[in-house]
């Protein structure tokens, strides 16, 4: 035979000979899937511990029950799917800038996605196997993406039988990125995860451990350029080792006097808050949509196959991206490659990217890491009782609040006290697979592990759901993956209003609302935390989507903005978890001139609670703190 120029024999067997395909079940099936990438790192001359540490950074080796990544990504070596439909347009309903003041209304720009590398077909190509069968078994998706593995490096001029360090520069052309600092980014992390070592469970019950090697540090090709940044304005505003594009947004004046896509902040900004939104597109249309000065902003966008960042707004300046000004005026917005409805889910590499530039905002701006600080765009309140109904829900149920708070290095934890008079929602995630319809036209969604639990009127799977009437004024909650009306997402917390058998109860949006938690698989922890309730001799007192001024704080010639309550209200003898205590402002914004920027502080003095899936607000003054 023809010897390929730089393989040895045994390793073009391996790519020229199909492997035959693995006739298993998608956990691994008789030897598990510990023995399926030993296996294959054989088969193929791939180096066993690259091969479980680009694996875990794709898909922490889980099968994923034969569902595509949130880029179209298949089984624990995440093989693409060129070929898929592009999921739908950027979401957008109601007012991005969310200030009834300046209302704003948007239209989508028609942007075509472009395809990504198809390396489903690629491997299957060089394994002889069926794409169907590489998306759902799980021994075969370890084969297909070792077969990849070779093939690249053999491409990018690697020696076949190279030892784990001589792998860099297959390892970076597997992240699918052109941009050699982001493929460099995502081979890092490969080797850091190869140095650390991991173990843990997959979705298919099975036990996965990749041995530490410390010491082991990669040939780094001289082509293959170490992360930096460019001086001077355009340098984006990242950790040092994180791979992040400056692209930035539309800053004009626009049609009929206003401008687009955001304000510019003249000074250090105020921020409370981080909002992790996913997009509801891919990362190309995103960094497209976001130059459109008819557009909305947020300040950086996330890639799902190797975790790269593009930067588009100052930190300091305020993004349209929460529909509420006054959450706007005080976040930074994270908008991540990623669907609410597809059944998709998030890889390792964008976890770990997020959690690393959330790490580094939080640190700059002095955010505590929980999550009354750090909010999923379904956490943000409306602004008013028009507003709430077109809040948005993304990320959605299917983002793992508990590992990602386990990457910034806080994990969400409760109390040891089982007297504890406030409960922590955790439930375990690959177990807990709860019903959702409205992925699709059809009907349920996929059965996939989720961060919500359902909240019910008694304790019992029969009874209706609680039932929010800002959300369905004249309808029941529904078990739509786009309706958080009757769900508690993990890390949230709320102050526990009773037990029956295998159920909790919780005060939510002014009614008691049960959860399934039994001791043999609890989706709840005690915890500790101060609590809130009206004041004595209040029988209620009113709820707010923002913590704005009195009137009487509002200078000449800047526009008072009206106190509007929510719908709701918090009943005397209900309890809700505090989340921080604030004293009211208001960013009064004036399309290009920072100059004529203000913030309005006025002393009146407002307590950001828990109290639906969404935070809210109530005035200090009607309220009182209990303690733990």
């Amino acid at each position: 035979m023809r010897h390929l120029p730089g393989i040895s024999i045994v390793a073009a067997l391996a790519v020229l000979i199909p492997a035959a395909p693995s006739q298993t079940s998608p956990d691994g099936g008789s030897g598990g899937p510990q023995e399926a990438f030993a296996l294959a790192a054989r088969s193929y001359g791939v180096p066993e511990n690259v091969l479980l540490a680009v694996s875990y950074l794709e898909s922490r080796w889980d099968g994923n029950h034969g569902l595509p990544s949130v880029s179209g990504g298949y089984g624990p070596m995440h093989l693409v799917d060129g070929q898929a439909p592009p999921g739908p347009s950027h979401h957008v309903h109601g007012d991005p800038r969310g200030d009834e003041t300046r209302p704003r209304r948007i239209t989508v720009p028609d942007i075509a996605a472009v395809p990504p590398e198809d390396t489903l077909r690629r491997a299957a190509e060089l394994t002889g196997t069926d794409p169907d069968v590489l998306r759902e078994d799980f021994t075969a998706n370890v084969q297909a993406g070792a077969a990849l593995l070779a093939d690249y490096q053999r491409r990018t001029g690697g020696l076949p039988g190279a030892g784990p360090a001589g792998w860099y520069a297959a390892v970076a052309r597997y992240s699918g990125s052109a941009d050699t600092s982001a493929a460099s980014a995502f081979a890092d992390e490969v080797y850091a995860t190869i140095r650390s070592g991991a173990a843990r469970v997959t979705d298919g019950g099975e036990r996965v451990v990749l041995p530490a090697s410390p010491g082991l540090s990669p040939a780094r090709p001289p082509a293959m350029t170490r992360l930096g940044r460019v001086p001077g304005a355009s340098a984006p505003d990242c950790p040092k080792d994180l791979a992040c594009d400056w692209i930035p947004a539309a800053y004009q004046r626009t049609r009929g006097g206003d401008h687009g896509n955001h304000d510019r902040y003249n000074g250090r900004r105020q921020v409370d808050y981080i909002v992790i939104h996913d997009g509801e597109t891919g990362y190309d249309v995103m960094t497209r949509l976001v130059k459109d000065p008819d557009y909305l902003s947020w300040h950086y966008t996330l890639r799902s196959g190797d975790g790269h960042v593009a930067q588009h707004l100052r930190t300091d300046d305020v993004g349209w991206h929460a529909g509420n000004w006054y959450f706007n005026s005080r976040s930074i917005g994270l908008e991540h490659e990623g669907y609410v409805a597809k059944g998709a889910w998030f890889t390792e590499a964008m976890y770990q990217a997020s959690a690393k530039l959330v790490r580094y905002l939080a640190q700059r701006y002095d955010i505590p890491l929980d999550r009354a600080h750090i909010l999923g765009h379904d956490n943000v309140p409306g602004t008013t009782p028009q507003t709430v109904r077109g809040m948005h829900q993304d990320p959605g149920p299917y983002w793992d609040w508990n590992h990602y708070f386990e990457l910034l290095g806080r994990p969400l934890t409760g109390s040891p006290d089982s007297g504890a008079r406030s409960v922590l929602i955790s439930p375990d995630y690959a177990a807990n697979q709860p019903r959702f319809t409205g992925c699709t036209k059809a009907g349920d969604c996929p059965a996939m592990s989720a961060a919500s639990v359902w909240l019910h009127t008694r304790p019992s799977q029969s009874a209706p759901l609680v039932k929010d009437i800002g959300r369905h004024p004249h309808e029941n909650s529904t078990y739509s993956v786009y309706d958080h009306a009757a769900r508690a997402s993990t890390g949230q917390r709320y102050a526990l209003a009773g037990r029956e058998d295998d159920w909790t109860a919780i005060w939510y949006l002014g009614q008691k609302a049960w959860f399934h938690d039994p001791a043999d698989a609890p989706t709840s922890t005690p915890a500790s935390g101060l609590l809130v309730t009206p004041r004595r001799g209040l029988s209620s007192v009113r709820v707010y989507g923002r913590a704005y001024p009195e009137a009487s704080a509002y200078p000449r010639r800047v526009q008072v903005q009206r106190l509007t309550p929510l719908q709701y209200s918090l009943p005397a003898g209900q309890f809700y978890s505090l989340g921080m205590t604030t004293r009211s402002s208001y960013l009064r914004s004036m399309a290009t001139a920072r100059t004529s920027h203000r913030i309005v502080r006025g002393d009146a003095r407002y307590r950001q609670i828990q109290f639906g899936h969404r935070v809210m607000f109530v005035r200090a003054a009607d309220v009182r703190v209990v303690s733990p």
